[in-house]
């Protein structure tokens, strides 16, 4: 074998290691982070110099000389040009993000029904519209409270926009019992639904279900019959029904949008959302049942 394929082999071997180790530690669900710089690279080998000396290759025909040979010119080449492993993290990165975005395309074509014809859902904007845009949240995210205007713009703007809202309380005991009490909301008095959403979800500070209880009584709405309501199996079943989703989905937060062929986590904004939902109408056919 070759120095120069020996070389190439150990770098290889290297750059995955610390690859690794750099991605637990310093790239977020956005990417790589500004820590991850050359700097950061190298001082990450200098600090973990048994990346630098891995053990003996042993190829017949190649003398001890000739081995340490490459292993010096290992070292001094990573060291003198870091980026290789900057790089290697960056396509290893974009890799992984493709094949995330894959799954979940699949995942989303193997839970259509319940993702955007659940018995179990609360329906704004068209409920006849041409294509529906799904989005996971938890009253307490303060991320969806401040996305709540840009949903409302798109429905303005979109006399076709069919818009599912899928209960995701991801955020402690008081956004579980906020989301019960939305459910109940939704089984007592649907038309007030929309109304309740958007109060409740524009209320400051934490919400638990005493105060979802407190915005459905300035609703008007009868809070014995919600109380009563919440006793149902069927409030339980609709967040279980929606945790599965989010886990086959591998959504990670609040708030999250399904559209027919794409999943968007975070807080995008109107712009983002809007193109996602153009995307997604110009991906379904006429034949589409759902979009």
């Amino acid at each position: 074998m070759k120095q120069s394929h020996i070389a190439i082999a150990a770098i290889g071997a290297i750059v995955i290691g610390a690859v690794g180790y750099l991605i637990g530690v310093e790239v977020t669900g956005r990417g790589p982070s500004a820590a991850v710089t050359e700097a950061a690279v190298k001082d990450y080998l200098e600090a973990h110099p048994e990346l630098l000396a891995p053990e003996p290759v042993t190829v017949a025909g190649l003398s001890d000389e000739q081995r340490e040979e490459v292993e010096t010119t290992i070292r001094t080449h990573l060291i003198a040009n870091p980026e290789i492993i900057r790089d290697a993290m960056e396509a290893f990165q974009h890799q992984q993000e493709e094949a995330d975005r894959v799954a979940q395309v699949a995942a989303i074509a193997n839970n259509k029904d319940l993702l955007f014809a659940s018995e179990r859902q609360v329906v704004l904007g068209n409920p006849e519209g041409s294509v529906t845009l799904v989005e996971f949240f938890d009253y307490n995210c303060g991320f969806c409270r401040r996305a709540l205007e840009d949903m409302r713009e798109l429905i303005a703007q979109d006399d076709n926009l069919r818009v599912v809202l899928k209960e995701f309380p991801v955020l402690g005991e008081g956004s579980v019992e906020a989301a019960q009490v939305s459910i109940a909301v939704n089984l007592v008095a649907p038309d007030q639904m929309n109304a309740f959403h958007d109060a409740l979800l524009s209320q400051p500070g934490q919400v638990d279900g005493d105060v979802a209880l407190a915005v459905a009584e300035d609703l008007g709405l009868d809070t014995g019959a919600l109380r009563e309501k919440l006793e149902a199996d069927e409030v339980n079943d609709t967040i279980t029904e929606v945790y599965a989703l989010a886990s086959e989905l591998a959504l990670t937060g609040t708030p999250s949008y399904v559209t027919a062929n794409d999943v968007v986590i975070g807080a995008v904004g109107f712009d983002a959302l809007k193109d996602r939902i153009a995307s997604a109408r110009e991906s379904c056919g006429p034949e589409t049942a759902i979009c």
